[in-house]
């Protein structure tokens, strides 16, 4: 009968460890799910570079984490982007030379990345692959070309200097497709983007296509490099990352 009443006794006390365990894991969970919601929502996110535009800053198989508190919040701000509200929350302008994840205003379902070069109000022109800001040349350095580890093309490469003294490398062709454009003023509420690849990056340049971001579209401003893997191999073949990985970029600034 002891032996029973012993066993009988122990039962609840073991019922109730294993309530408390699985009501202590779904705590928990529902603390870690919201971190990240919080963490994607607010602070950061990580984008892929899927394209050379942004080549010699960003390269193919770039992860970089985004800062979306740069630039305060939109309902792009939040996962799936529902239209909650519009304008933009707590909202500070960008500065000329930042690399900005924005939606594309043709489709706000794509994000692009690019570089500012026009705020709202600027006149901006290219002629003969120099670009010109309200009337003035932005300065212009001729430097060693790029070195693609793509194709092993070598291409011209350029250092321009912004008029707050943002520096940046691009690259170009003196005869390239875009060398020479018509004058651009950059409507109220809206920034000219340009990629630092200039012979090969739809942005701003090209109206029909990307034409003036709206502020509301942006989503932050680029910050490190996290990881980059070589564009030929996927990210998911964890065998090759011995040979793909670009070591020396990983958790290097983005300028």
């Amino acid at each position: 009968m002891r032996s029973g009443r012993e066993q009988a006794g122990r039962e609840p006390d073991s019922s109730r460890r294993r309530d408390n365990s699985v009501a202590e894991f779904l705590k928990v969970a529902t603390a870690a799910l919201f971190g990240a919601l919080l963490m994607r929502t607010v602070l950061f996110e990580a984008f892929t570079i899927p394209s050379g535009s942004m080549k010699p800053a960003l390269l193919v198989g770039d992860f970089v984490l985004v800062s979306k508190y740069s630039y305060g919040f939109t309902h792009y701000s939040l996962p799936l982007s529902p239209p909650w509200f519009s304008g933009r929350l707590l909202g500070a302008l960008p500065d000329r030379g930042d690399v900005v994840v924005f939606r594309w205003p043709k489709d706000d379902s794509i994000d692009y990345i690019k570089r500012v070069i026009g705020l709202p109000g600027d006149r901006i022109k290219v002629v003969d692959g120099l670009v010109f800001i309200n009337g003035k040349a932005v300065r212009r350095q001729r430097i060693d070309d790029f070195s693609d580890d793509e194709d092993g093309a070598s291409v011209p490469r350029w250092r321009e200097t912004l008029p707050n003294g943002v520096s940046y490398e691009t690259l170009g062709l003196q005869d390239g497709p875009f060398e020479n454009t018509d004058e651009y003023q950059v409507p109220p509420g809206h920034f000219f983007m340009m990629g630092d690849n200039r012979d090969n990056s739809e942005d701003s340049r090209v109206l029909s296509a990307v034409g003036y971001v709206p502020f509301e579209n942006l989503i932050g401003k680029a910050q490190v490099v996290f990881f980059s893997v070589s564009g030929t191999t996927p990210v998911w073949q964890v065998w090759d990352w011995g040979r793909a990985v670009r070591w020396s970029r990983l958790f290097t600034v983005v300028k």
